[in-house]
């Protein structure tokens, strides 16, 4: 690390809403698709989004080549391997297959329009202070689903030994990382990953309390000890990590998705088609599977696939003593927020009502409105929870993806619905999350165009 006083510039002057209302403004894709036809086929899962873009900065971290395997091209990707550019290293990608080598950085600055391109911009933090001895930045972007603190990460940093203005958020590093105890007082996925970076090669002991595990986190973890890190606790709320004084290269797969595969499956429920996943992991689905059970639909979980038969009738069970029952989300094992807008488009398509309760984030079933528009049952109770009633005739309409999970369950409903064609507007959202989007509805029968 360089000596002196690494310092992290963090500009919070920029105005997003009128940098995202100008890009609206451009000319966009939209998909068109005709609706109401049974989805069914094979479709091979992708790298875990929320796995690659963690993994991506924490190259940094090493002046030796890290090749990352299982890689999804989605834009999110993409954003972060040019700021690694940015920054000096070299990036080569042929197919899922990218080599990442840090070794000449020329820049510790990322400039806003790279900063606000994806919200784990953030996450290049730790690696070069680590690496440079100071980090200069604009806010991160990402999607508007309510707010989104970063005190959790201020807060790691902090207790790693950054010392912050809060007001000017001017971040001061005196010598590096020194491993303290800390307590999350949120299982936040991104400040666990971001801490956890900063941890391993922090001088001493670090124990993170209340940290995220998550299968993402899971394996950022496990890419880090094939560096050379030491964590104990992997799968646990505890993790211990013993610093080390550098890291060295490595090469690691990525696990598959189970966000996108959860998508691909309430999409094919929904259409009352069949699909096979192929190259998932049985441990990341049963929660997942327990809501596609509370909706009717039956999964077979294998050890490295998944099959939803055809032929199945989508009915909500109700609770004991005859209750409309409830859909929650939480922190890992609890049920992916992620999935909730999708499964709500499944709900829609099921016989009986059932209360969808959305406590992570603040606005993220806003996108309801539009699936009202299409014919969904839906009652908005507050911004947090929707009563569902199925099951409702879709028709086509056009509608706007605000976010990429929303965007995702917008389309599923497009799928559904019948009379005339359905415009999903804002189509390049779905692009950073979901690899060979078209490519993989085509394959199983969906009548989708790009326009």
């Amino acid at each position: 690390m360089a000596k002196g006083r690494p310092t992290l510039w963090f500009h919070p002057g920029w105005n997003h809403q009128a940098q995202r209302e100008k890009g609206h403004a451009e000319e966009m894709s939209q998909f068109v698709i005709h609706g109401g036809k049974p989805l069914q086929g094979e479709v091979k899962a992708s790298g875990n989004k929320n796995a690659a873009l963690p993994m991506v900065a924490a190259a940094l971290l090493t002046d030796q080549e890290v090749v990352l395997k299982n890689v999804p091209g989605i834009l999110d990707v993409q954003c972060m391997l040019d700021i690694l550019t940015h920054l000096g290293a070299s990036v080569v990608r042929q197919g899922d297959e990218v080599r990442i080598r840090a070794e000449h950085l020329q820049s510790d600055e990322i400039p806003y329009e790279l900063c606000e391109r994806v919200r784990s911009s953030f996450l290049f933090v730790a690696p070069l202070l680590h690496r440079m001895g100071r980090a200069r930045l604009s806010p991160p972007g990402g999607d508007q689903i309510g707010r989104r603190r970063l005190d959790a990460h201020y807060y790691g940093l902090r207790g790693l030994g950054v010392k912050a203005d809060a007001e000017a958020l001017d971040f001061h590093l005196e010598g590096r990382f020194k491993g303290a105890m800390l307590f999350f007082d949120e299982a936040s996925v991104t400040a666990t990953e971001h801490v956890l970076m900063a941890a391993v090669v922090a001088e001493g002991e670090t124990t993170l309390l209340n940290a995220a595990s998550e299968p993402h986190v899971q394996d950022l973890a496990r890419m880090l000890v094939s560096m050379g890190a030491s964590i104990d606790g992997l799968g646990s709320n505890t993790l211990v990590i013993q610093g080390v004084d550098s890291l060295h290269g490595t090469e690691h797969e990525i696990v598959s998705d189970h966000i996108e595969v959860g998508s691909y499956l309430a999409l094919a429920a929904a259409t009352g088609g069949e699909l096979t996943v192929r190259g998932t992991s049985r441990g990341h689905y049963w929660m997942i599977n327990r809501v596609f059970e509370r909706l009717g639909i039956k999964l077979d979980l294998e050890s490295d696939r998944i099959h939803l038969a055809s032929g199945q009738d989508p009915k909500i069970l109700m609770d004991e003593g005859r209750v409309t029952p409830t859909i929650d989300d939480g922190p890992w094992p609890q049920f992916p927020s992620d999935m909730m807008s999708p499964m709500l488009v499944l709900a829609t398509q099921s016989e009986g009502s059932v209360l969808f309760f959305e406590k992570m984030f603040e606005s993220r079933m806003y996108f309801v409105d539009p699936l009202i528009q299409m014919g969904g049952n839906i009652i908005v109770c507050d911004p947090h929870r929707v009563l569902v009633s199925g099951k409702t005739r879709l028709r086509g309409q056009t509608v706007r993806s605000p976010d990429i999970r929303a965007g995702m369950a917008l389309l599923i409903a497009a799928l559904c619905a019948e009379g005339r064609p359905s415009v999903v507007q804002n189509a390049e959202i779905l692009d950073r999350g979901y690899e060979n989007l078209e490519q993989k509805l085509l394959g199983l029968g969906a009548e989708i165009t790009r326009e």
